[in-house]
Order: C-alpha cells, then structure tokens, then sequence
C-alpha cells in the first residue's frame, strides 16, 4: 500500500445512468480513498440508492448534489479530478478549477475512469493522456485510466481487509438467519413443508432471456433462491406469474417442488458482500456485484449489460477467456445473456464445483496483484 502520499482532496464526479453500478463503483472508490486518509467529495446527480447503500455514510466522504456551487473562499480546491465513465464534469467546475490552479501554482491531477473490461485494448490505453486544446483548462492534461485484471490495468476496488473479513465470514450462522420461512402472508394458502436447501443461490439479474426456462425446471436439489429487489424481482414474479400491476403484491417466499424462493430488500454493500459469501453460486450483473462476486470466490455467473449494437458479446467473451471459465458455464454465460437459444439448466454438484474451482484460481491471480486504490495513489503521486 503506498503510505507515502499526502492527504489530498479528491472530486469524484458520477452520472447515475440507470440501475445501480455507477453509483456502488463510486461510492466503494471514495469510501476507500477515505479510509486510506484522502478527503473526498462525491458530486452525483442521483443519490438516491446511497440512502439504503450507505445510510450511515463515510467519515472524509462528502455528497454534493451535481452542479452544486463550490465556495471558493471557503473550501480546499481540489488536487484530484476524477470523472467516472467518461461523465463529463461540468464546464463551471472546469473554470473554477483552472482559477484556483492559477492562484495556487500547480494543476490537480485529471483522471477519467473508464469501464471495466478484459478485453485487449484496456492495456493499450491504460494511463494514456489526453490533451485538453480549448476552453478554461487547456494545457492541461486529462488522463485515462482502467480497471482490469490483468498486471498491466489498474486493478480492481479492494478492501485492505476484505479477505480476512470474508474468511472470518460464519456462512452457516448467516444462513440459519435467512433461512426460508414456513409462513406465507395472510390470506395465500400454507406451502407443503420443503427440504432444507442443501444451495443457495443469489439472483441479480436484468431479464435473462433463458430465466423463465430455469424457474420451471425442477433444482436438482433443495435450493433457495435470494432474489435482489428491483429489476430481478420483477423477471421472477413476472416468470412465475405473481406480478400483479394493479394491487402490487409481491410474494415473499414462494416454494416449487425442490426450488425456494424468497425476495430480499435493499441492503447496504457489506449486507450484500454477505449475501454474496453466503451463497454457492451468485448470479450476477453489471460491474460492481461482478467483481465482488470475484472476491466472494464461490462460482458465478455473469448477467453483462446489453448493449444495441452487441458490443457486450465480445466484451463477455473476453472475461470468460481470461477467468478460464469451462465449456459449462461458457454454454451457460451465453445462453443467460441471450448469445443463442440453448435452454439453461441448474448445474448439477459436480459442475458447481468445477465453476467454484475456476473462480477460486482467478480470484486467486487477483489477489496478486495492486487494486485500484493503491494503483491510483501511486499514479497521483508520479503526476503531481
């Protein structure tokens, strides 16, 4: 970790597009740049989500609602911009900095930092700069940044103690409090008594095109399903016709022969961190809860974002040549994401092994190297 860099003072930017990674990525980065001593301000035009992903907040972190006005005699300007994908900071902010700068005789550090992907261009362009020719800040230089996972890209967010944490981590006791329940809400008929779950499986998806295939196989075993809130619970209820528009009802466990499924509400990172260590396979989505489901090391299945134009095929295909992922859960990756119409199935005990097996080899190449925070503090201290 490098212990040498001064306490500065970072300006996050982000732009909540839509669902919930820019502003997890986001709030995970400056919470850790504050634990590390840095003092950050996180300027965010939708801060919603942070009021059941960290209700408590985090001391050295600062919210401030995007375009807000900066007092310039008042607060520190800042000696790191960093602008999370590609979202542009604000021309009046821009200015403000460039003043500032002139007064104090040294520019802050401009960083721009991208996507996370494993795809061979993310080592080309790792650290590039890009010349800023017009307006307030030219001169200047803005300088790109990625996540990755190989050695030669900026890592990718990590705890200094996420490890240990997760190995002192009592799955059983979290289960025995999660455990599926008997009672069903007043008024729905009692469910015949179900086995034990023997997995657990968490569900954070978009709408899989090959989900309602799977909820009507019957589990190879006693499994319970945790279904996040949001856009999964929607494709399940939806699956099992549940989804009912005009009275709102949402079913809070629903069971089917050997499959339990139960619907969890918004919880805070570290809720979900468990959730993720508690469970044999995680399906997950997007950026954030991909990683996280890296350092969980159980097996995982990734729901990429779609894009229009397919981009995302190739940029699945890339992380699955780089996780060394089996022919099974390639043929699963690309029938959950809708690459063919093959029909998925519950992985049976020896194929749920093999895929744990490769997540714990690839997390395992992570943890070998620098994560992000220590990459970015040391690129900061060589620009300034």
């Amino acid at each position: 970790m490098n212990q040498t860099l001064a306490p500065l003072q970072w300006d996050i930017f982000c732009r909540v597009i839509d669902n919930f990674g820019d502003i997890g990525v986001c709030w995970r980065l400056a919470t850790q740049l504050a634990g590390q001593g840095q003092q950050v301000r996180l300027w965010v035009d939708d801060a919603s989500a942070l009021q059941w992903m960290a209700p408590q907040g985090c001391p050295g972190v600062e919210v401030r609602a995007w375009g807000s006005p900066v007092s310039v005699a008042h607060e520190a300007p800042p000696d790191v911009m960093l602008e999370a994908f590609g979202c542009e900071i604000a021309p009046e902010f821009i200015a403000y900095c460039a003043s500032r700068a002139g007064t104090r005789g040294h520019r802050p550090v401009w960083i721009n930092l991208e996507y996370l992907s494993a795809e061979s261009y993310v080592e080309r362009n790792h650290r590039l700069p890009s010349p800023i020719l017009s307006g307030p800040a030219a001169g200047w230089t803005r300088w790109f940044f990625y996540p990755g996972f190989t050695t030669g890209t900026g890592g990718l967010l990590r705890e200094p103690d996420l490890m240990q944490r997760s190995t002192a981590f009592d799955a059983l006791a979290w289960r025995a409090a999660h455990a599926p329940a008997d009672a069903q809400p007043a008024g729905e008929p009692q469910p015949t008594q179900a086995a034990a779950p023997q997995r657990w499986i968490s569900l954070f998806c978009y709408e899989p095109p090959a989900l309602p295939g799977l909820l009507a196989q019957s589990a190879p075993a006693a499994t319970h399903l945790l279904v996040t809130p949001g856009r999964a619970t929607q494709a399940v209820q939806k699956a099992m016709g549940h989804f009912d528009n005009q009275k709102g009802l949402q079913p809070l466990l629903d069971r089917r022969e050997q499959l339990c499924i139960s619907y969890q509400p918004y919880c805070t990172q570290p809720a979900f961190d468990a959730l993720l260590w508690a469970c044999d396979l995680n399906l997950v989505r997007g950026e954030d809860s991909l990683v996280r489901a890296l350092w969980a090391g159980q097996a995982l299945v990734w729901h990429i974002y779609p894009q229009h134009d397919n981009a995302h095929h190739g940029k699945l295909q890339a992380f699955l040549d780089w996780l060394q992922a089996p022919a099974s859960l390639r043929q699963f990756h690309a029938s959950w994401n809708g690459l063919n119409d093959a029909p998925v199935e519950w992985p049976d005990t020896t194929t749920l092994a093999q895929w744990t097996g490769c997540v714990e080899a690839a997390r395992a190449r992570l943890l070998a190297q620098d994560d992000l925070v220590t990459q970015l503090l040391g690129f900061v201290e060589e620009k300034r």
